[in-house]
């Protein structure tokens, strides 16, 4: 009898060990900057990552400090009028709206802002 209980902590151990495991990895995949609908990193735009689809994170994390790399500058913000395309995320231009937040505009022409 001890024998048959031993048996069954240990299938339940790494059952449990099993689920843990799987549960770590989903939570640290839904945390990575441009998972999942934006389709990953594309690049980085000094510390903001520019996702493939066009957007960028709102991650707080540094684009450089996770993908490597050197630093290049973050482009200053440019005063345009709103609607404007000028400001796609893929060329790095920031625009500023009217309340002073600011933005890039992504494939899809939707507003991505940055965190502040």
């Amino acid at each position: 009898m001890i024998g048959w209980q031993q048996t069954r902590m240990t299938d339940m151990r790494l059952v449990l060990l099993a689920i843990a495991s799987a549960l770590t990895l989903s939570a640290h995949a839904a945390n990575y900057p441009c998972s999942g609908s934006k389709g990953g990193v594309a690049r980085c735009n000094g510390e903001i990552f520019v996702c493939n689809d066009g957007s960028i994170s709102g991650s707080k994390k540094s684009c450089i400090a996770e993908m490597g790399g050197t630093a290049n500058s973050t482009p200053a913000p440019a005063a345009r009028a709103i609607g404007d395309t000028g400001c796609s995320c893929r060329s790095g231009r920031i625009c500023v709206g009217p309340r002073g937040g600011e933005y890039c505009l992504s494939d899809s022409g939707a507003k991505s802002y940055r965190r502040k």
